[in-house]
């Protein structure tokens, strides 16, 4: 009760003396809110970032493994792109004897790339990926249809001149009109298009198939040269069935098919996103730390602002001070009423600091296709900063005029 009745009167006399000094007050906050700003937004951007970096790496799937001959990043190390540059493509008939060797798997994809331009009569989209897939591509990466259906097993094992579209070239081709049932043109050949793709939207590390054309990769082999499309094999792990274990698994199904001798290294790569997930753990430390050290540079400017007009209040209320310690005040209430001020301040600068984040947030949602929110968490570290900044600048002040010997402050102030 005691405490409580402490904090409530030292709290009314913090009110009162920020009221009093309006400008000063202003001065204070508007420093610890740029810090505050300047911290938050960077950790918001980071946060953000690395929430949209991590999405587009889960949906490359946790329990898939990828044969290619490209592996994924450096190990941590140099990367030796001389030597993977020798490695042969993957190829088609690959997937084929690991699916005969694998039990005909159901999961189990391949995909083939390439560029090219797509017409449907007058209109036009350039440089668009076409994709050739097979059947099992739809179900590993989780396609959702808008509109239409994936191809059908005979289409896709037979290779039949269909197609799926993705929303951002379907809208580009045909505006508001119907395109199921329509022909496309892309490689030189007409596709009928059965399915239009549901908007995936951008992003920054996994596929977008907004301005992808998906069609059966039995049918595009015979289109393109697959050594230059470069062809990736999709196989998803057994229920119950570790990454380790079916990559060890797939490494030696590979080997045979390639009739690799014991002492020969592997000649493709094994890629899974954990891979890539340890790599992002180690990355957004950094920048994590690196944001910390940039924003708390401004923070610390505003604490050293707070700090200055600390010291200031101390030596214009020197003579209230010592009335009232002679009146019985004890040090611990003129302790705690110069913090309570000091962090009072500080946590109004603080909340201004995140006003002007959120704004920042909107504006960088209007402005890009990046969205950037300022979550719950963002929110706490904001006001838990202000709160630490405001106890640490004010400590030394609040302790000197907890420490003013009441009859001096009296004489100083008359």
């Amino acid at each position: 009760m005691r405490l409580t009745s402490l904090l409530y009167e030292s709290g009314v006399f913090a009110v009162t003396s920020l009221i009093a000094n309006k400008l000063r007050t202003f001065l204070s906050l508007l420093g610890i809110a740029i810090g505050i700003f300047a911290i938050i937004s960077v950790y918001a951007i980071v946060d953000s970032l690395e929430n949209n970096i991590r999405s587009s790496v889960a949906s490359l799937g946790s329990d898939i493994v990828y044969v290619q001959k490209w592996p994924w990043g450096g190990g941590g190390g140099e990367y030796p792109w001389w030597k993977y540059f020798q490695r042969p493509e993957t190829e088609y008939n690959e997937l084929l004897q690991l699916q005969n060797r694998m039990e005909r798997r159901s999961g189990l994809a391949g995909v083939m790339g390439n560029q090219g331009t797509v017409q449907y009569g007058n209109s036009s989209t350039e440089n668009t990926q076409i994709r050739g897939v097979s059947e099992q591509y739809g179900s590993l990466w989780k396609l959702k249809i808008d509109r239409g259906r994936y191809f059908s097993e005979t289409e896709s094992r037979n290779g039949r001149p269909v197609c799926l579209l993705g929303a951002t070239v379907a809208e580009g081709l045909f505006g508001n009109e119907d395109a199921m049932g329509r022909e496309i043109k892309t490689l030189g050949r007409s596709f009928a298009v059965v399915g239009i793709l549901e908007k995936e939207g951008s992003s920054m590390v996994g596929e977008s198939h907004d301005e992808q054309v998906l069609v059966p990769i039995a049918y595009m082999r015979q289109l393109v040269n697959e050594q230059n499309a470069g062809t990736a094999l999709m196989i998803q792990a057994r229920p119950g069935q570790s990454t380790q274990e079916l990559t060890s698994e797939i490494r030696g199904h590979m080997r045979a098919i390639r009739r690799l001798k014991p002492s020969a290294e592997d000649n493709f790569a094994l890629n899974e996103a954990s891979s890539l997930s340890a790599g992002l753990d180690a990355m957004f430390s950094v920048i994590g730390l690196a944001g910390t050290i940039i924003g708390g540079f401004s923070v610390a400017v505003g604490g050293f602002g707070i700090a200055n007009i600390m010291f200031v209040s101390v030596r214009e209320r020197t003579g209230q001070i010592g009335i009232q310690k002679a009146l019985g005040a004890r040090r611990s209430f003129i302790l705690v009423q110069f913090l309570a001020e000091s962090v009072l301040l500080s946590l109004f600068g603080g909340l201004v600091g995140l006003v002007l984040a959120f704004f920042l947030t909107l504006a960088a949602q209007t402005i890009g296709d990046f969205e950037v929110v300022l979550s719950g968490k963002n929110i706490v570290q904001g006001l838990g900063i202000s709160g630490a900044i405001g106890l640490l600048a004010g400590i030394v002040p609040a302790y000197m005029a907890a420490r003013l010997d009441p009859v001096e402050a009296i004489r100083v102030n008359s």
